[in-house]
């Protein structure tokens, strides 16, 4: 038993264990003067200090990088005054000088003002932060095939690195035509499960589900996936880039994958889900959410559930194909710059968009051929296969790029505004490897936009009335009139809707204008019919250069056409929109075109 004397020695041998001293912790911290009759010196010294201490970023706002625990990946926080301030006290100690009774001056730890820290917030141009493009977990590319696979921020690239596997030493140095075949039939055969729309399926065995036949070259649907897949882990590296539509039939479409699709491309990509964003109740409410998610710089942007609906937004028509581009931050009046580097996914079913993000967008449409695609039975969980084996199909996508990257003599496929850069990197490869073009589907995408069948059915009905003669906007036929304005809005609202028409070129026709005569004179229109050759539906309405009329896409192997791929033939394309009105409106016509009047109609003058 111890004795009364022994515990003493102990206790005055022992060590006494304190808490460290606020003076201790203070002491590793810089010291930062708060002057509140001199902010430019003090907010100057906090920016000083900021940019010293690293952790904030320009994305045309200071930002944090932090991790969400729920999305298990890192988004970049803009820092707001009060988070600012947080931040200050964390890599500095601000303190104010006091002077004593007696005369001397003391140094007196403060908070840092919550105004000073708005001054910082407002000093645009002057952060000294380096700029944050975006957050990524693929590898950096580069167009000669170097694949980089660090961690960190790259200074290069502005980009954040996380997740990013090593795959550099499963991919090949110089791929080729048989190592790049054999990477996109291992991708195919892991996505055979899924019911592409034109795709030749093999019937389900007992039990099952039926299946992609991937013995056959890869339809429009699947080839468009394809690009999509390839897309989006080149899409950090890639300056510009379309995004992917995922459309399914309006009532039947729901559980047909699309949402699962897309899930399986972002977790092969960037080794994380999506989370999904809804529209909203209003456009606005929508170019707020898109706005707010672009800023947080998540490598996918997913808007899903737009069932129904014919999307349009200005500010991702925007984002997609300008770099930067201008956003509007979120309760302030003030737009900012933004180089938006996110793989943007649309899903829903009866999905379509309008004309000018028609040629944004790799259209994918899945059909389960079924009335419940819900109740369909899957033997395995692709979404775990995915992401156990993600770094095996990463390497295989990766592959398929260095080789369109290191090979030689890949014909390019037709063009495309905006994103030439992206038809060498991803779309030229898959077309080489006996995919079909994914931009031959724009035609198809805009013959969905409702306004450009309504332009469609009023020229029609206007050549029908009219023909090539010039009439001003008080003798158009009342047919026309009740195209233009079915709610009988009045003349300026119909002169306003002929004069937004001028110049258009819709459905073989153009209309053009010719300005008033004289000062009471009237304003006339002239619908014309236009060359065969300006009128190819199946790309951006543009003529299809001849270097590629007959120039076949040489696919590889097994996946062999036969033959070069056809496009929309013009004259199909006029007589699907054109020919129906027209022959509804010849119908109720008193007079067929061809006893149209020779001369033209009265006060027109001959200087047309």
């Amino acid at each position: 038993m111890t004795s009364e004397g022994d515990i003493a020695k102990l206790i005055a041998c022992a060590e006494e264990i304190r808490a460290p001293s606020s003076s201790c912790i203070v002491g590793t911290k810089p010291r930062l003067l708060v002057e509140n009759c001199n902010p430019d010196l003090t907010v100057a010294a906090l920016r000083d200090a900021l940019a010293a201490a690293g952790g904030l970023f320009e994305r045309a706002v200071p930002v944090r990088l932090a991790f969400d625990q729920i999305q298990r990946g890192t988004i970049a926080q803009i820092m707001t005054p009060d988070a600012l301030v947080l931040k200050a006290h964390t890599v500095c100690r601000p303190y104010v000088k006091k002077e004593r009774r007696d005369g001397t001056i003391v140094e007196v730890d403060a908070r840092l003002p919550r105004s000073l820290a708005v001054m910082y917030l407002e000093w645009r141009g002057e952060w000294r932060l380096p700029p944050l493009n975006g957050i990524a977990s693929a590898p950096q590319l580069q167009g000669d095939g170097a694949i980089n696979s660090t961690e960190g921020y790259d200074f290069a690239t502005g980009m954040w690195c996380e997740n990013v596997p090593d795959v550099g030493v499963l991919v090949p140095k110089a791929p080729s035509r048989d190592e790049a075949a054999a990477a996109l039939r291992l991708i195919r055969e892991t996505f055979k499960t899924f019911c592409f729309a034109d795709a030749e399926m093999i019937p389900p065995a007992t039990g099952g589900v039926a299946t992609v036949d991937t013995a056959k070259p890869p339809g429009r649907d699947e080839s468009s996936f394809l690009a999509a897949l390839l897309t989006a882990v080149c899409r950090p590296s890639l300056h510009l880039a379309p995004g992917v539509l995922l459309r399914a039939a309006a009532v039947s479409g729901a559980g047909a994958g699309k949402g699962l699709l897309a899930r399986c491309i972002c977790i092969i990509a960037f080794g994380r889900e999506p989370h999904a964003v809804t529209a909203g109740a209003t456009a606005d409410e929508l170019e707020k959410r898109i706005s707010i998610e672009l800023m947080g710089g998540s490598p996918a942007l997913f808007l899903d559930n737009l069932n129904n609906t014919a999307f349009r937004s200005d500010l991702l028509a925007s984002a997609i194909t300008e770099r930067p581009s201008r956003v509007r931050l979120l309760g302030q009046s003030q737009m900012v710059p933004l180089n938006a580097s996110a793989f943007v996914i649309l899903a829903g079913n009866g999905l379509t968009v309008s004309e000018d993000l028609a040629r944004r967008f790799v259209t994918v449409e899945l059909d389960a051929r079924t009335e419940d695609p819900e109740l369909r039975p899957f033997a395995a969980d692709i979404r775990l296969e995915v992401t156990q084996r993600r770094t095996e199909l990463l390497a295989a996508a990766l592959t398929i790029w260095r080789w369109g990257r290191t090979a030689g003599g890949i014909k390019p496929g037709l063009p495309i505004g905006s994103f030439a850069q992206w038809c060498r990197w991803v779309r030229d490869p898959l077309l080489a490897l006996g995919c079909q073009d994914p931009i031959t589907r724009i035609g198809e995408a805009k013959q969905r936009d409702g306004r450009r069948q309504l332009v469609a059915d009023v020229f029609a009905i206007w050549w029908d009335k009219h023909q090539h003669h010039p009439v001003a906007v008080r003798q158009l036929n009342d047919d026309v009139r009740q195209a233009l304005d079915p709610q009988g809005r009045g003349r300026q609202y119909l002169a306003s809707q002929v004069e937004k028409l001028s110049g258009t070129r819709m459905a073989g026709f153009v209309l053009t204008r010719q300005a008033a005569v004289g000062k009471w004179g009237s304003a006339t229109y002239v619908l014309t019919k236009t060359d065969g050759g300006e009128n190819h539906r199946g790309h951006r309405g543009g003529k299809l250069p001849s270097e590629h009329a007959d120039t076949p896409y040489a696919p590889y192997g097994p996946y062999d056409f036969g033959g070069t791929p056809t496009l929309l033939d013009c004259d199909d394309a006029v007589s699907e929109c054109a020919r129906p009105n027209l022959d509804a409106a010849a119908a109720k016509s008193d007079r067929s075109p061809q006893s149209a009047p020779a001369t033209p109609p009265q006060g027109w003058s001959a200087r047309l």
